[in-house]
């Protein structure tokens, strides 16, 4: 199952030294996540700071772990909506 996880960064509670810390484990564990395959695609925010990750997982409390394993998340530094993703029914065969 594919799920999209979308994060932001909660700069309103921390200062960029806290995430700055932080920025070269995140990415290490995102690169990991990346070779496993658990993360298939990552991009960056164009609106906030944070990202957007498709993420394939078993089920939604698989997604939610694999998110809570994220340096960011460990430290509170983020908040995260985790999506479910289904097929699109317009692609399905027309019976």
């Amino acid at each position: 199952m594919q799920f999209l996880a979308i994060t932001r960064r909660r700069t309103e509670k921390f200062s960029e030294a806290q995430f700055a810390a932080e920025l070269e484990p995140e990415a290490e564990q995102a690169r990991t996540f990346y070779t496993q395959g658990v993360f298939r695609a990552v991009y960056s925010r164009g609106d906030v700071p944070g990202a957007v990750i498709l993420i394939e997982a078993g089920d939604y409390a698989e997604a939610e772990r694999v998110m809570s394993a994220m340096p960011f998340a460990r430290k509170g530094l983020m908040d995260v909506e985790i999506v479910e993703l289904r097929p699109y029914r317009g692609f399905a065969p027309r019976g």
